[in-house]
């Protein structure tokens, strides 16, 4: 299970969280979000730490560019209404002059089955989708929706479930049977303030959720 940790913005948490046996960290690069990445004193990513996630709201796709080469993304994450050309375009901007690879997650606010009926326009052109809560805010509004409306998606690009997920979820995300769920995004639910993760309530979470 992909395991990521979302809306990191202060660097001595990030080091923190590197450490743990998480996959991906998100960095916010949404300047409105109280979680938008502090670049002062950002640490370099280290060898055999998580990858680095780029998350980018109705970003320009020169921004999102210089992000990738600046921070050596290898995944960036799409949380607005991106149209799925744009994401082709981009991904012809960097592969493979750029990256050899880059692995794109679309996010999807979901409230009703009908909301999967947006997945459509993305499928073989991204790699995953996130399954978020529709709410005021793109991400971290720390409400889950309703996952039996799983049932419902029935395309063939693997998901992640994020939205209001906290510690005592693990035995719950356990349980997921859809064929296509992959992995869990995290954020509000385990900070001691935005952007900053309360490390013992993760690798508590990480722990059960890897047994």
């Amino acid at each position: 299970m992909i395991i990521k940790i979302c809306g990191v913005n202060d660097p001595e948490n990030l080091r923190q969280v590197a450490r743990l046996d998480a996959d991906w960290i998100g960095l916010n690069f949404y300047p409105p979000s109280p979680r938008c990445l502090n670049l002062r004193g950002l640490p370099p990513a280290g060898s055999g730490e998580p990858q680095r996630v780029g998350v980018f709201v109705d970003e320009i796709p020169q921004t999102i560019l210089s992000r990738i080469v600046a921070f050596h993304l290898g995944i960036v994450q799409l949380h607005g209404s991106e149209r799925a050309v744009m994401i082709q375009n981009l991904r012809r901007s960097v592969v493979p002059d750029i990256r050899e690879k880059l692995v794109v997650i679309k996010a999807i606010n979901v409230a009703t089955a009908a909301d999967f009926s947006q997945c459509g326009e993305y499928e073989g052109v991204v790699d995953y989708f996130l399954f978020d809560t529709k709410g005021a805010l793109h991400g971290g509004n720390g409400e889950k929706f309703n996952w039996d409306l799983l049932d419902a998606y029935q395309g063939h690009t693997p998901f992640l479930l994020s939205g209001g997920i906290g510690p005592g979820d693990a035995d719950a995300l356990r349980g997921v049977r859809h064929p296509l769920f992959r992995g869990v995004d995290v954020n509000s639910k385990f900070e001691t303030a935005p952007g900053v993760k309360d490390i013992e309530l993760l690798r508590s979470f990480i722990k059960r959720l890897r047994e």
